[in-house]
């Protein structure tokens, strides 16, 4: 267990606890610039360094995005009966039991726990939970259902040229292969120091509220990430991603589009807060259980 905080769980704490004690001494650090920079450049980047090179054939590559599209399916449907259960409001608190942290906390502790193959079978799994939040979670807050955002989304285009380069054998040139990488290595550090500063600037109110949608995240995604991984027959490194991805605590971008959109910013902000300091303490029971 050691081992597990030392060498996996510690690197992506202290890279966002930067973040974390930059943001409380006050000094400046544009989030949404930085979040631009992510979205348009650092992901897309990353996603075609990542998926043009990486080490999992077509086949691994559809069953993980297969394992994400069910794995979201399901967190859509359970999230929204729970909530009409609960007699909550769907269109502010779902997409946060719906898009889970798979990019900057997710991808890196895939990577140091399962190495390349890891990052690659992460990353097929992050490109479509990607997608879905950058063009479903603002519809859920306006009621209004468009595909008119996939064109204008740059991780859309990214994934199509990977996906080219994938089926055709073909590479990317040197000289446009090498700025690439370069551009998407900025993207898992600049992540966890966004994560750091969002998380230091949030403010928890709403705790009864926020501890609740907190706990159905993380134990929706737990079950959700083993029963998928079962259904697909799924081992080793895969279904130690399609777990660890799906068991993931609610996305920052979620409190974003809430703060957007004047959907609850401040329950939706406890839930984020919340379920990030509990994942730090179900990560290591998680990887004790994953790994060999």
């Amino acid at each position: 267990m050691f081992h597990i905080l030392l060498n996996i769980i510690a690197p992506v704490f202290l890279i966002g606890l930067v973040g974390f004690v930059w943001a409380r001494r006050g000094l400046a650090f544009d989030t949404n610039q930085v979040g631009a920079l992510v979205v348009n450049v650092g992901a897309p980047c990353m996603v075609l360094d990542t998926l043009s090179s990486m080490t999992i054939g077509p086949a691994a590559f559809g069953t993980m995005v297969l394992a994400s599209a069910l794995c979201h399916g399901v967190f859509f449907g359970g999230g929204w009966a729970l909530l009409k259960l609960a007699r909550q409001p769907v269109s502010a608190y779902l997409p946060g039991l719906v898009f889970a942290n798979t990019g900057n906390l997710g991808l890196p502790l895939c990577l140091f726990a399962f190495g390349q193959p890891g990052l690659s079978n992460a990353m097929s799994y992050f490109v479509l939970s990607t997608v879905l939040l950058f063009t479903l979670s603002p519809q859920f807050a306006t009621g209004r259902v468009s595909l008119a955002v996939l064109p204008r989304t740059p991780v859309v285009w990214a994934l199509a040229v990977a996906l080219g380069l994938m089926f055709t054998g073909a590479s990317l040139p040197e000289w446009v292969a090498k700025p690439v990488h370069l551009l998407g290595g900025m993207m898992i550090p600049l992540m966890l120091l966004s994560l750091g500063v969002s998380l230091a600037r949030l403010k928890v109110n709403a705790l009864k509220v926020g501890a609740a949608l907190a706990a159905a995240r993380l134990g929706m995604g737990v079950a959700t990430g083993f029963g998928v991984a079962a259904l697909l027959g799924l081992e080793g490194v895969e279904r130690g991603v399609v777990v660890l991805e799906a068991s993931m605590p609610a996305a920052v971008f979620n409190y974003l589009f809430a703060v957007r959109y004047r959907k609850h910013p401040d329950e939706v902000a406890s839930m984020v807060i919340l379920s990030t300091a509990l994942s730090f303490l179900t990560l290591p029971l998680l990887l004790s259980v994953l790994l060999p």
